[in-house]
């Protein structure tokens, strides 16, 4: 069966992370997606390395692994958007497109006249979705935003990272860039409530994401938190704000997450430590007692785990539902027999490398399937096949554009 979106064609104006996240997501689902690149250099990321891919005879590629993270299943055009020619082959494309994604700065392509009131004369249906820093409006509109700066602007590294007076205490970023990677699946979701409603009105619309306002909406428990007690939260390293016991615990050859969430599990966890007295304590049987008594419980709690192995405990907490898991590196991840099972990597043919390894959506549908057939493309792979194609230019007017640099 086809993607779900396979009817749908996506004009991806942006570039690094957060854009290009919620266009592979769309490309996934089916959706034709037309990557613009600046001629010569490309997406950002394409130079952000190394690791690079190879190439079949082991040399590199000008692929970066970061660049081939975010950009499956996508078309490359080249196109200069800094030229008047290149401006107008934009507003073709996009009046043949039901989406368009972009991720430049407050107005600088109104000033190309592409912008949403310039492109929704053209194609009234198009839905246009912005993603800046700050967003369209406000103080802080014409700042740039990156990831880390938004995340400790946003207060996630605020409860990130060990408390201030413990070793190696202070803020801490999350390990991947987590503001750009959720700004690109809320930017997904809003495409997608925005081609519901076009669907019932036949219009399209315009959708500004900032990633400071999706950094403190992704706080959730942390900020109703502040707002419900007034006091900001601070950093419990690996513990849990509301639940205990529920952290990283030493165990005798390593490490061990504990991830107990009600009073049944934390008295089996007992009865297999050898205490069920402790869950009949008063100080530790409710979550609301053991979160009042932290300090007391989690150094006992950390005292019977470093008597046994991460294997023997795991071997007798999982057949008792008590929720527990290993710190896993990314080669164990990749080896675990569940995530082999699912999919999760999945390898597409490439021109220059033969193959290139990917992380498959993790999207199941019963009917309509994720796809995951098309490689990221090289740069300006697709250019020539969308300008004669589905812009009907003729081998001269193309030839005259690569002459004048635009494409």
């Amino acid at each position: 069966m086809p993607g779900p979106l396979s009817h749908l064609r996506v004009l991806d104006l942006s570039r690094v992370l957060a854009g290009p996240w919620a266009s592979q997501l769309l490309a996934d689902l089916g959706a034709e997606v037309i990557k613009i690149e600046r001629p010569g250099s490309g997406d950002d990321t394409r130079g952000w390395g190394p690791p690079w891919l190879k190439d079949a005879q082991g040399r590199d590629t000008r692929e970066s692994a970061y660049y081939l993270s975010c950009n499956r299943g996508k078309k490359s055009v080249t196109l200069d958007l800094s030229r008047p020619e290149g401006q107008e082959l934009a507003r073709e494309l996009a009046a043949r497109s039901d989406i368009l994604l972009e991720n430049y700065k407050v107005g600088a392509l109104a000033r190309y006249r592409l912008g949403f009131a310039d492109l929704e004369t053209l194609n009234p249906g198009l839905i246009y979705c912005s993603i800046t820093g700050f967003g369209q409006d406000g103080p802080y509109r014409d700042r740039a935003g990156y990831d880390f700066m938004i995340q400790g602007m946003g207060g996630l590294m605020s409860v990130t990272g060990e408390p201030d007076g413990a070793p190696g205490g202070g803020p801490v970023k999350v390990g991947v860039a987590i503001a750009d990677v959720m700004t690109g699946m809320y930017a997904a979701v809003a495409v997608l409530a925005a081609l519901a409603h076009r669907g019932l009105s036949g219009k399209g619309q315009y959708i500004d994401l900032a990633l400071l306002d999706v950094e403190v909406a992704m706080l959730a428990n942390q900020a109703m938190n502040y707002l419900i007690s007034g006091s900001p939260p601070g950093r419990l390293g690996n513990a849990h704000p509301n639940i205990v016991p529920y952290e990283a615990f030493r165990t005798r050859d390593g490490g061990l997450i504990l991830a107990i969430g009600n009073d049944a599990q934390f008295a089996r966890f007992c009865d297999i430590a050898g205490r069920p007295e402790v869950a009949r304590d008063s100080r530790f049987a409710t979550n609301a007692s053991r979160v009042t008594n932290r300090d007391a419980l989690v150094p006992l709690v950390a005292g019977w785990l470093a008597g046994r192995t991460t294997a023997e405990w795991l071997a007798a907490l999982e057949p008792a539902g008590v929720p527990c898991g290993p710190v896993n590196a990314l080669d164990q991840v990749f080896a675990d027999p569940q995530v082999r099972h699912r999919g999760m990597r999945v390898d597409l043919p490439h021109p220059d490398a033969g193959t290139v390894p990917s992380v498959a959506s993790p999207l199941r549908f019963s009917v309509t399937a994720a796809e995951h057939t098309v490689p990221p493309p090289r740069l300006g792979e697709h250019t020539l096949p969308v300008l004669r194609g589905l812009l009907g230019l003729s081998e001269q007017r193309i030839a005259e554009l690569r002459q004048e640099g635009i494409v």
